[in-house]
């Protein structure tokens, strides 16, 4: 049976060429720690944790590679951000598009803190307005996704970071679903910080992810987690200067050389060819199905401030049979559910019953699109 991977928005696959080779030489070849020995391997090893810093600044447009912090997802990065900012009785505010890495974090502080979650539309897009207005003179922290993953709605978090900066407000961005998609810009954001995970659009491997932070909120936070650092191993103190503040115990150094060969070939192919060639798959995708019936396009139809990622609802039918259905006669994977969003759900309209997600990457053919097209359309006049 013909094999069609669209679930790029839970994990990208296949990965960029040169993932895999990077990771094995890293295995075979070098296996030394970082910032421990001093021998020619580990600084083998240090030197392409090191480039692979400097690369996050290079897609980031960002000019501190000593505050490019790595963790294992953007998951962590979200909670390392939140609760080292974030202190009692202060306010924060999030969108009703937020995932779990974000609204779970702020629920496990409970009474300590409050937030306001800003009500998007059925589209997914943010008022700016109501963003403005429920900013209170506790407000300490925006904790914002740049792109949903249910429905690839772009929100304007230009104009959110220009906002913040006026007030004086943190401002952090999840990238989980833009970057390696979007253009994106530490400064245009006017972001504080922005997490990253590097298996999705950046196209590594799982397990490695991190954030990217100015001096002014380092300042702010307090750690984490502790431990050691390869630094200053005559304190029991953790250190206070970058990245060690945020970066104990051993790095997951096999993800950091996978990570670096796949953000060398981000940059070399170019975020303009990327997002081109995925929307372009998303409108065939789109016009294929546009007049089906039984089939209800969530959120925008439009390619404008959007990513490529589309949720459709079945109507009448049970979603998740459908996804099933798809993966068991015609081999094509996709991810339905609440794609651990529910107040996203909420918000396009869609919970409980959740949405049959296809998640597009420029590695996917026009082949496949026209096969997924004749198979949902086989699927929805059942």
């Amino acid at each position: 049976m013909r094999q069609v991977y669209l679930d790029n928005g839970a994990t990208s696959f296949p990965k960029a060429p040169g993932v895999a080779e990077s990771i094995s030489d890293y295995i075979l070849n070098v296996g030394s720690n970082v910032n421990r020995g001093a021998y020619s391997s580990s600084y083998k090893a240090e030197n392409t944790v090191y480039e692979t810093r400097e690369l996050i600044c290079q897609l980031f447009s960002f000019n501190k590679p000593e505050n490019v912090v790595f963790t294992k997802n953007v998951t962590e990065s979200l909670n390392v951000l939140i609760k080292g900012l974030v202190k009692e009785n202060d306010h924060v505010i999030v969108s009703s598009m937020e995932h779990n890495a974000v609204m779970r974090p702020l629920n496990a502080l409970g009474n300590k803190i409050e937030y306001t979650k800003v009500q998007c539309n059925v589209l997914g897009e943010l008022d700016i307005k109501d963003f403005e207005n429920s900013i209170k003179p506790n407000t300490k922290a925006v904790v914002m996704t740049h792109a949903s993953n249910v429905c690839g709605t772009i929100l304007d978090l230009e104009e959110v970071g220009r906002i913040c900066k006026e007030k004086g407000i943190s401002f952090i961005v999840d990238s989980a679903q833009s970057a390696g998609f979007l253009d994106i810009g530490f400064n245009q954001l006017n972001a504080d910080a922005i997490g990253f995970t590097g298996h999705k659009g950046l196209l590594g491997p799982q397990g490695i992810g991190g954030f990217i932070i100015n001096d002014k909120l380092v300042e702010k936070m307090d750690t984490f987690i502790e431990g050691g650092t390869g630094s200053l191993s005559d304190s029991e103190f953790q250190p206070d200067y970058m990245p060690d503040k945020f970066e104990s115990g051993t790095l997951n150094i096999p993800g950091l050389f996978g990570l670096n060969a796949s953000l060398k070939y981000i940059l070399k192919e170019g975020l303009d060819s990327i997002r081109e060639k995925e929307l372009h798959l998303l409108d065939q995708f789109m016009q294929g199905i546009y007049d089906m019936k039984n089939i209800e396009i969530i959120g925008k139809r439009s390619l404008l401030e959007r990513t490529g990622i589309i949720s459709l609802d079945f109507v009448n039918k049970d979603n998740g049979l459908i996804s099933h259905e798809l993966s068991k006669d015609f081999g094509i994977m996709t991810r339905c559910g609440m794609h651990c969003a529910p107040s996203a759900h909420k918000t396009l309209g869609t919970y409980p019953r959740g949405t049959v997600r296809f998640g597009f990457s420029h590695f996917n053919t026009f082949e496949e699109i026209k096969y997924t097209i004749d198979s949902v359309k086989r699927l929805a006049s059942k």
